[in-house]
């Protein structure tokens, strides 16, 4: 059962117009802003529910810094990412879907061989030789750094924690930081660090426009907090069990505070006004994870796996990381830049991580290549506050099986006030019951945010225009459509291995991304 969260401001079917006042400034901003191209500071944690901030109807930890920042800015209600980290950050670096780009599963390898649908192979590494939204920034004049996490090779390169300071300028990186030490990632996953080394970075950057990627590894579990603000949050009430529990709380806390701490470094440093800030999540929080490996029998049509643990639950919307649900794939996004972004707008247009390239390529004069497709676009007319003539659809490409977060084989598009999810061979609840077969679940966002009816049945001219784009998609993209899985075994059918068969290393060698 869902709780409730009461929102401080609505957030549905409403883009709050700017004053005059704010047009006047807004249009003397923008003819001052077409000498001087903006420094970019993307901020990116990790596994951040939509509901955690005030911004967003948050209503537990104190988040005045970035809610400061959405009040002089603007939030993205309707803002998509892919339900896990490696895919979400392909897909920034990308401006492309996973589909197109194929890191649309966690790296490194690891997988369920003999489930009831075939996983097509995908891409292993991060290639060297590929686009990145850091090579377009850096051929255009900017110095480029990324502080944190990388996640997008699993080679010498570097790994989930950080990428080599060596092979930074092989992804488009001026400057990246060597791996964390574990006495600082055990005080607070290294929030205060990384903010520390953002600024250092800026400092020593200040004689060109910069591109700043601080790439968070907080609130990914497990989850550490300065123990002041953990004692603040059991004093309050909170324990150490279940969803809400005081260190998460205090994690999210301190994610404002040194956020709070890099903006004030930049207006002290005259650099606010002349920096496009982005704040969003890699994938929604853990509303739940489920037991692994699994203990239940596999011999029974529909086992069901336990849920192991809980974080913060997604309310309103549903489930939450590693889910196709809303829960896993809207998160909050906050968008900052006074020449371009009138102050105050609450925007809810659709948008995706795709979208951040060609929005920093617009900004910055930067050019991806000719042979480089852009499946993103820019935001500017959006955040500028300018409603789209088009109605555009947003995709979800989940062709894999991950059951701790209870994802199986899907696709997903969403377009207007509808979403149609696409499960290929057996879908998991949100109780973790396994479903036999192939379905199609429509939701109307406008009117069920939490997915709660499937209007599948009821409304069939709409599931089969939706399912005609979506496979339309999917044909011009080069994506596969998962099929049933000829090495299917009810026995093994829940086994996750991490070494492959010989099956599926020559399916690998068969593939289009057997390169990477």
């Amino acid at each position: 059962m869902h709780s409730v969260l009461l929102y401080k401001k609505p957030l549905y079917n409403v883009m709050k117009p700017p004053s005059l006042l704010t047009i006047a400034g807004f249009i003397l901003l923008t003819l001052h802003a077409e000498t001087e191209r903006p420094n970019i500071l993307f901020i990116l944690t990790d596994d951040q529910g939509w509901p955690t901030l005030g911004a967003f109807g948050g209503e537990i930890v104190p988040t005045p810094n970035l809610d400061k920042l959405a009040d002089n800015g603007a939030i993205l209600t309707d803002f998509y990412v892919t339900s896990q980290c490696t895919p979400t950050r392909a897909s920034f670096m990308t401006g492309q879907y996973t589909a197109r780009h194929g890191l649309w599963h966690v790296l490194g390898w690891y997988g369920y061989p003999w489930a009831k649908v075939q996983e097509p192979a995908y891409s292993l590494n991060y290639a060297r030789t590929a686009f990145t939204v850091s090579k377009g920034l850096k051929a255009a004049g900017y110095r480029t750094g990324i502080i944190g996490k990388w996640h997008l090779t699993n080679n010498e390169d570097g790994y989930y924690d950080h990428l080599f300071p060596h092979a930074s300028h092989y992804y488009g990186f001026d400057h990246s930081r060597e791996k964390i030490p574990k006495s600082i990632f055990e005080y607070d996953r290294g929030v205060e660090m990384l903010t520390n080394q953002a600024i250092e970075f800026i400092e020593d950057s200040k004689e060109t426009p910069w591109f700043c990627f601080l790439s968070h590894h907080m609130i990914h579990g497990k989850v550490f907090a300065p123990e002041k603000l953990v004692k603040k949050y059991e004093n309050m009430g909170y324990s150490e069990d279940g969803p809400f529990r005081a260190t998460y709380l205090a994690g999210l806390e301190q994610i404002d505070i040194q956020t709070g701490r890099l903006i004030n470094y930049l207006e002290n440093e005259g650099l606010l006004e002349r920096t496009l800030i982005i704040f969003t999540s890699d994938n929604g929080g853990i509303d739940t994870h489920f037991q692994f490996p699994i203990k239940n029998p596999v011999t029974e049509k529909s086992p069901r796996i336990q849920t192991r643990y809980r974080e913060y639950p997604n309310d309103p919307l549903r489930m939450g990381k590693g889910s196709g649900y809303e829960g896993g794939i809207r998160v909050p996004f906050i968008a900052h830049l006074p020449s371009r972004i009138p102050a105050g707008q609450v925007i809810n247009t659709p948008a995706h991580i795709i979208d951040m390239m060609p929005t920093f390529f617009e900004l910055t004069g930067a050019q991806a290549p000719m042979d480089h497709t852009l499946d993103g676009i820019s935001l500017i007319d959006i955040l500028a506050g300018n409603e789209p003539t088009d109605e555009r659809a947003i995709f979800q490409y989940y062709p894999f099986y991950d059951l701790r977060w209870a994802l199986t084989p899907s696709a997903s598009i969403r377009k207007g006030k509808y979403k149609l999810i696409e499960f290929y061979g057996d879908q998991v609840d949100d109780s973790g019951q396994f479903h036999e077969g192939y379905k199609l679940e429509l939701y109307d966002l406008q009117n069920d945010l939490g997915e709660t009816h499937n209007l599948a049945d009821e409304e069939p001219e709409t599931v089969e225009y939706l399912k005609t784009e979506l496979h339309q998609w999917m044909h011009d993209i080069g994506a596969e459509i998962p099929q049933l899985n000829p090495h299917f075994d009810p026995l093994r059918r829940l086994d996750e291995v991490r070494e492959m068969p010989d099956f599926v290393i020559e399916q690998y060698e068969q593939s289009r991304f057997r390169q990477h």
